[in-house]
């Protein structure tokens, strides 16, 4: 499991888009878009207009089910949502955004929000025969020793 942990960081240091899922409390319908990511070593930064269906539900539930890497080599991570206005985001971390996204929501005319996941839970497997042993993170703690 220590190798999956490892993976899993690569993965989350070095991939830029996931496939994010959001509901409402009020919906059985999940909605699922594919939306690009920075990753700080503890959180997850997306984001994404905030009149849209996932800026919306993101902003009624706080919760959040993320997807990172293909089918076989997949990171699934459930987690909380804080929203950040721009003007609230530190330059540092919207310049990060932008250079490893190449996309940047502060020059856009539509309001955009920041979004920060909080892991609660991470699994990350590749085939069938790594289903056992796939949770890496349970109430927001590392399964897995570095």
């Amino acid at each position: 499991m220590k190798q999956r942990k490892i993976d899993t960081l690569h993965r989350l240091e070095h991939d830029i888009d996931a496939w994010v899922a959001t509901a409402t409390e009020d919906s059985p319908v999940p909605f699922l878009v594919p939306l690009s990511f920075v990753w700080d070593g503890a959180t997850l930064l997306l984001a994404t207009p905030a009149t849209s269906p996932t800026g919306r539900n993101l902003l009624a539930t706080g919760v959040v089910r993320v997807g990172v890497g293909p089918t076989r080599d997949v990171v699934m991570i459930e987690g909380t949502v804080m929203a950040v206005p721009p003007a609230d985001l530190p330059e540092e971390d919207a310049e990060i955004f932008a250079g490893k996204t190449g996309f940047d929501p502060r020059e856009l005319a539509a309001p955009y929000l920041y979004f920060r996941v909080l892991p609660g839970r991470i699994q990350a497997w590749r085939e069938a025969d790594e289903l056992r042993g796939r949770e890496l993170m349970r109430d927001g703690r590392w399964l897995v020793a570095d």
